[in-house]
């Protein structure tokens, strides 16, 4: 196989000079982020996971300089668990990153760090918000940071001052297709950003503010030629109880254009994958395609989700699929009660972690009337033994090998 390196050449062009060596990707692609030049040019700064036994342990990277004279490597972290995504402050004698110390759980915050140049002194800036955070960026001042996070379903962005006060700058970022995250912001030297902004009912557009009076004003209208001529679906936010144990699920119904709350509409159950991720109050072109149908959307965030906090997240450690079929057949029930669902025609889909849901969904109910179960898990003993990314299932999703558990696994 062939790993990952990291070379420099001339602006101008010419041969490329490799820095690092070893059988390591540089940076690891699936975790390690983005390559961080030092400000004065001397040095790149980026995430690997040089353990000799990586590919069985593959989260548990480390942050790394190279000079750029004559690669010469210094580790700057060492600890058990990812840290990734480093960024360096503007006077160059800090760096920040995110990672968390590895408990092998299904689901872990991932928090902000930030250490000294050389990696002593290295603490946590965000420990109390209980939410996982990316997209770091240094404020010009260097005297903290802008970063996103995601809270029950809608991505902020956020600042963060270097003794670990979080001030909200921001709501419903997101790359306006579908309704997970994403999205991008940048921040000008004077203090004003932009950033991609979505709601359920809007596509991403850009939004601007300032940092000292964050009052968003959108700049673009992208799609407004397009909605001069067609009507959007309307979102309705649900919170609701599972049958399992009364905790609370959140969620959204989305209803077709010209919706008339006393006709009987079939309805689609959605699941998000992951399954650690999120649905959230973000524009969803598919959604808004099966509601122009004339159906009945509703997708939630069922335990597992992210966006809820760590606690919440882990309810289907070592668990999943499994609970989250009450919180989810709960949805569907708590849709019914408002009287407009034909509950002749009930429907369920969802893709990778949602098409393993879909599946759990009939097997435990026969009340969908088809189902459409796309790119799922189903065996899981193949996938824990033969996939990519198997070492992780069985460290982090299983409590041992299938061998040895086989009913925990079937």
């Amino acid at each position: 196989m062939g790993y990952i390196h990291l070379f420099v050449m001339p602006a101008e062009g010419g041969t490329p000079r490799q820095l690092s060596q070893g059988n390591f990707h540089h940076p690891f692609p699936m975790f390690g982020g983005s390559l961080e030049w030092s400000p004065d040019s001397k040095s790149i700064i980026l995430s690997a996971n040089r353990k000799e036994d990586w590919e069985l342990d593959m989260m548990d990277s480390e942050i790394y300089e190279f000079a750029v004279a004559d690669g010469k490597m210094s580790t700057l972290t060492k600890r058990k668990g990812p840290d990734n995504s480093p960024v360096v402050s503007p006077d160059g004698k800090l760096i920040a990153y995110t990672g968390f110390e590895d408990r092998y759980q299904g689901f872990q915050v991932t928090q902000l760090y930030v250490m000294n140049r050389d990696g002593s002194n290295s603490r946590p800036l965000t420990k109390d918000l209980d939410r996982t955070v990316g997209q770091l960026q240094w404020s010009r001042d260097g005297k903290g940071l802008f970063l996103s996070y995601s809270d029950q379903g809608n991505t902020k962005l956020a600042y963060v001052t270097l003794d670990g006060k979080v001030s909200k700058l921001a709501d419903d970022m997101g790359d306006g297709r579908i309704a997970y995250g994403g999205g991008s912001y940048s921040i000008a030297s004077n203090g004003n950003f932009v950033y991609t902004l979505t709601r359920p009912d809007h596509p991403s557009d850009l939004a601007v503010a300032s940092v000292t009076a964050p009052k968003i004003k959108i700049i673009t209208q992208v799609n407004e030629d397009i909605f001069g001529r067609k009507k959007l679906a309307e979102v309705e936010e649900i919170r609701y109880e599972s049958s399992k144990d009364g905790r609370k699920i959140h969620g959204w119904i989305m209803k077709p254009p010209d919706f008339d709350p006393s006709k009987k509409y079939p309805l689609i159950l959605e699941i998000h994958g992951g399954p650690f991720a999120d649905y959230g109050s973000r524009f969803s072109v598919e959604k808004q395609l099966l509601a122009g149908a004339g159906y009945i959307v509703l997708f939630t965030n069922p335990r597992g989700s992210t966006s809820y906090g760590e606690e919440f997240g882990n309810l289907i450690h070592h668990a999943y699929p499994g609970d989250d079929f009450y919180d989810l057949n709960s949805g569907v029930d708590a849709v019914i009660t408002k009287g407009y669902i034909d509950e002749e025609h009930l429907y369920v889909t969802g893709g990778s972690g949602g098409g393993v849901l879909t599946c759990w969904m009939i097997g435990r109910s026969q009340r969908f009337r088809a189902a459409a179960s796309l790119y799922p898990v189903i065996n899981w003993y193949s996938w824990v033994l033969t996939a990519d990314m198997a070492p992780m299932g069985v460290k982090y999703w299983f409590p041992d090998y299938p061998w040895n558990i086989p009913d925990h696994y079937e």
